[in-house]
């Protein structure tokens, strides 16, 4: 039929026809190979780090619940030659220094017996790391009152400002829940199940509402925050998902988002809390932004991009994911653009090592990086032509491609990094915490956690300690003056402290010369 078919057609309509077919084979050419990459890229995802998968046999049988005698015996001898060797073995010489900051108890040990008629010829001193739990106390403030002799009047002493008013909580003990549950991610819960085991009964309602006032004292230093970050020129930008309990499905959680902004030259983080991922959500941050802003490759920020007056960069980190991802389609070309962005990634570890200012950072990236990307540029723009778009290998040379200019912007300031990796790396703790809290109560309470997420974020990157930081900041932040109110940013902690411990020392030397 097809044949008698063929025969009745003119030259024409036969390479109408061919032409209609070859389109067909070419699109379906397309759809097989996106598919196999998208299969190898999910056999990867499924198998390719699991490494301790049960495998069990059908045929096994059960272990006895007791061993022969005869092996028992021979297991403790194993046992008693064990024991001996690791009590013999030597210390290793290697061994890394106890912190010389931490206090000493001093243990005496004098030898057995009667010692009056011999004579101490020297000491050896043993050191070893020691853990104390941490201890629970009540603090109870005794405020004596006096009144005068006519009667008029009464005085007493001052209490110190509380963090929760008429709340027991003390600031030490509202830190170290804080620090647990959003830096050490310990969900209220199993806070809760610790002070049990002290014989400490607090309710769940009441752990929450502690977190709660802990956190909406932080306030004006986040809003503070807020308005600086506005100011900065380089931002990174990238967002992350959080649940939130409160949506107005049933039965469903909300999809809300933290959209979070990195100011690299600075230190500076801010996770921002937004129920959406679309435009909206980065409206308040980004509408008013100024200069150069390094993203992924997401529309929401290539729309900000092309504003005048940002300059935006790609990430060299998410081009170079692609090219990993195409390492199952075609390994010979994802090889080939990867071995040009290590080239890359090689001048930025040479800068770093070498220890260079902004201006010799861009001198060396002009001198060794311009030409490695526009050999990559030139590859990239031949072999698009061949490349099926919808393959892995397509679609990452799509991708730098469509944002070349973006990617080769951080040859213009030596300031400039070459990826988003910083952010991503704030990003992290987020996404460990998700997985024991599993979603934010409420939209004010992701907003809320959005604000420790800061501060714990900038206490990293200044390597500052989170629990004296917060400690501090939340003994202080009622009474600091408004217009010192940034002294207590976590960037600042480590000077101001230090100023503080040696202002106090050089006052206590003064005192005691007096004294003298």
């Amino acid at each position: 039929m097809q044949t008698a078919l063929l025969e009745t057609l003119d030259k024409d309509q036969l390479l109408a026809l061919l032409e209609e077919r070859g389109q067909q084979i070419y699109g379906l050419t397309q759809q097989n190979a996106y598919l196999e990459s998208q299969v190898e890229m999910y056999k990867r995802m499924q198998f390719g780090q699991k490494h301790e998968r049960f495998e069990g046999d059908p045929a096994q049988i059960a272990l006895p619940f007791e061993a022969p005698s005869e092996q028992a015996a021979a297991q403790e001898e194993i046992l008693q030659e064990k024991i001996s060797y690791i009590r013999k073995r030597p210390n290793h010489k290697g061994r890394a220094a106890l912190p010389s900051h931490l206090p000493v108890e001093e243990i005496e040990i004098y030898p057995a017996g009667d010692l009056s008629e011999m004579v101490c010829i020297g000491k050896e001193v043993t050191e070893e790391l020691d853990y104390e739990p941490a201890r629970f106390l009540i603090k109870r403030y005794i405020r004596y009152k006096y009144a005068p002799k006519n009667g008029e009047g009464i005085r007493i002493g001052q209490l110190p400002e509380r963090v929760i008013d008429k709340g027991i909580p003390s600031a030490r003990l509202l830190a170290s829940i804080l620090t647990d549950k959003y830096l050490d991610h310990l969900p209220l819960y199993r806070q809760k199940q610790r002070f049990a085991r002290e014989d400490i009964q607090i309710a769940s309602s009441t752990l929450e509402g502690w977190t709660k006032e802990a956190l909406i004292k932080l306030e004006p230093l986040y809003e503070q925050l807020v308005f600086d970050m506005k100011s900065k020129g380089y931002w990174q930008v990238d967002e992350s998902p959080i649940k939130v309990l409160e949506s107005d499905k049933k039965g469903a959680c909300h999809q809300g988002y933290y959209w979070v902004y990195h100011s690299p030259l600075d230190g500076v983080v801010l996770f921002d809390y937004q129920p959406t991922r679309g435009s909206a959500g980065a409206k308040s941050m980004l509408e008013s932004f100024k200069g150069y802003l390094q993203t992924d490759g997401y529309a929401v920020y290539e729309k900000h991009g092309k504003r005048k007056d940002v300059i935006h960069l790609a990430c060299w980190a998410h081009a170079r994911r692609e090219f990993e991802r195409a390492l199952d389609n075609d390994k010979t070309r994802a090889q080939i653009a990867l071995s040009m962005i290590q080239q890359l990634y090689a001048v930025e570890r040479k800068a770093r090592q070498l220890m260079l200012d902004a201006v010799e950072i861009k001198e060396l990236r002009l001198k060794e990086s311009l030409p490695v990307i526009n050999e990559l540029g030139k590859w990239i723009f031949e072999q698009i032509k061949s490349t099926l778009p919808k393959s892995q290998i397509g679609k990452a040379m799509q991708y730098s491609y469509g944002r070349w200019d973006a990617l080769s912007a951080y040859l213009y300031d030596g300031n400039l990094l070459i990826d988003n990796n910083q952010i991503e790396n704030s990003i992290r703790p987020l996404a460990l915490g998700r997985k024991n809290y599993l979603f934010a109560g409420s939209h004010e309470a992701a907003q809320r956690a959005a604000m420790i997420y800061s501060f714990f974020a900038i206490c990293k990157k200044h390597n500052v300690n989170p629990y004296n930081w917060l400690k501090n900041t939340l003994l202080n932040i009622s009474t600091i003056n408004h217009k010192n109110i940034t002294d207590l940013y976590p960037q600042r902690f480590n000077k101001i402290h230090q100023l503080t411990v040696s202002g106090k020392a050089k006052t206590d030397n003064t005192a005691e010369n007096d004294s003298k």
